[in-house]
């Protein structure tokens, strides 16, 4: 830890871990308050990759978007040689991945308000030229008031405010990425709205709307996108809801929804939404939740790899019109 760190902080003990760094929870020797403390070793980016570029522009992004009630806030940066420190907001509650592990399934009224508040973060980084390109549970943290809090924005990227600006680049999770990422084709702001799409109908159905397996097949279930809503799962799912996530899911870019077509939905804006109960069908797959969320974990880059080893070829765009 830096001299100018450990002067304004205690650092206590660990609470995350990643590929590049380690979450640590810390507290003002000042005030008193806790915080967060992301430490990021330098050494283990390669100079001029797209992690690097990443990982070390993350402090950048996060003080473009603070405030926001519903994104993790930054309060300080300190750098020495081989380390990047950021002080950010504590959220000590469970996060969306575990509560998603522990519960199986949300009702659409308890879906709502967390849904509501990760797409106008989304709406509010959209609109300061901010792409995540990582959404996914893990991702999702609260508030001890349970507010919804966007955090990690190591694979984000700037595209310029307010502006569609394509992107190029395989950054995301397998699960949660669009397919015209996994395709290596240009890209822009609405692959966060089909990964939030994702994290909707993971949170009604307890699994992912594409799924395989194997990595080889969870990939060529993105890329043919066919979005079906089993009866099983989705018997108590209202029609508005099942609309939004084709919206949210559409293959074809221009006809999916922006960030703000979200929010002006019925299903998000309308007072109250029926309770559709529990389903005894989440509980019964709960060995099955756990399999396909360890999944999740890979890195897309080993995941890439291993699908170009398993397909014999480099380029995905030939698994668009299967």
């Amino acid at each position: 830890m830096t001299e100018a760190l450990n002067r304004e902080y205690q650092v206590c003990e660990e609470i995350g871990r990643g590929r590049f760094g380690t979450v640590f929870r810390c507290t003002s020797r000042i005030s008193g308050e806790s915080f967060a403390v992301k430490s990021i070793d330098k050494r283990l980016i390669s100079g001029d990759s797209l992690d690097s570029q990443c990982i070390l522009t993350e402090p950048k992004i996060l003080q473009l978007l603070t405030p926001h009630h519903n994104i993790v806030q930054i309060f300080a940066v300190y750098e020495d040689q081989f380390h990047l420190h950021i002080v950010l907001e504590l959220c000590d509650s469970q996060d969306l991945y575990h509560r998603i592990i522990d519960k199986g399934v949300f009702s659409e009224s308890e879906s709502k308000p967390i849904v509501k508040q990760l797409v106008q973060a989304i709406s509010h980084m959209h609109k300061a030229g901010v792409v995540h390109r990582d959404l996914k549970p893990d991702n999702i943290l609260f508030s001890s008031e349970d507010t919804v809090k966007i955090s990690d924005f190591g694979s984000a990227d700037i595209v310029g405010g307010g502006e569609v600006v394509a992107m190029r680049g395989v950054v995301g999770t397998p699960y949660y990425v669009a397919p015209e990422v996994l395709a290596g084709m240009e890209y822009n702001e609405k692959v966060d709205v089909w990964s939030c799409g994702v994290i909707l109908y993971v949170m009604l159905a307890g699994f992912p709307p594409f799924y395989g397996e194997s990595v080889t097949d969870i990939f060529d279930a993105v890329l043919r996108g066919n979005l079906r809503f089993p009866t099983r799962a989705f018997h108590s799912v209202s029609p508005l809801a099942k609309d939004l996530l084709r919206r949210m899911l559409s293959k074809d870019v221009s006809r999916r929804f922006s960030a703000d077509q979200v929010l002006s939905c019925t299903v998000l804006s309308q007072a109250s939404l029926t309770d559709s109960g529990p389903r005894s069908f989440a509980d019964s797959t709960r060995c099955v939740l756990l399999f396909l969320f360890g999944m999740s974990k890979l890195t897309l880059c080993v995941a890439l790899a291993i699908f170009r080893i398993r397909n014999d070829s480099p380029y995905f765009s030939v698994f668009i019109t299967q």
